[in-house]
């Protein structure tokens, strides 16, 4: 291969371009549709617009260059890496809250009041399960505390049955817990 004659800027230099502009363009996507769903209107429309400008770049560059295999490879390989990162990005952000449904026989009084001491609210119903009565308690819990109530769910014997789901909106911004005033939505202990 005769090195004076490799473009050096079309198939290394242009390629890395366009796939770093899809990396932040598709990354910047994924959270702006999180973000849609979470609910944030407010800050969706600024990462709508730098999205829609990088895409505008590194759109650009591939269309100046159809030829150029390394850049039609760069440009889908950077909207991979971007759909990946921008998970990442979002679960490291764990923007919002979730709901942990746990069915159980009996949640001890001592575990209820472990999870009330780290902040907690808990909201327990009666229900008729497949073997009999049950207790299904209700926890919301801010994202980036939801390993932890996991971890103390986890360590419970029995072993609760129990499922997570994403909350779009907490209406309400304090529930009751009443040894300790109340629980503040964003997980902290509001004192009365």
């Amino acid at each position: 291969m005769n090195f004076e004659q490799f473009d050096f800027v079309a198939w290394v230099v242009i390629p890395l371009l366009v796939f770093l502009a899809r990396l932040v363009d598709v990354s910047l996507a994924t959270l702006r549709h999180i973000l849609i769903f979470r609910g944030m209107k407010k800050v969706v429309p600024f990462f709508a617009f730098i999205e829609i400008l990088v895409w505008t770049l590194a759109i650009t560059q591939v269309m100046e260059n159809l030829s150029n295999l390394a850049a039609l490879f760069a440009w889908a390989l950077g909207f991979s890496a971007g759909t990946y990162l921008g998970m990442l990005i979002e679960e490291r952000l764990a923007l919002g809250h979730q709901l942990v449904r746990v069915i159980h026989q009996k949640m001890p009084v001592d575990f209820v009041k472990s999870l009330n001491d780290k902040g907690y609210g808990i909201t327990s119903l009666g229900a008729h399960g497949a073997f009999g009565q049950v207790d299904v308690s209700l926890i919301v819990s801010p994202r980036k505390r939801l390993g932890q109530l996991l971890k103390m769910l986890n360590g419970m014997a029995p072993q609760p049955f129990y499922t997570v789901e994403d909350v779009r909106s907490v209406g309400a911004r304090v529930f009751a817990a009443p040894h300790q005033g109340g629980f503040v939505a964003d997980g902290s202990v509001k004192k009365k």
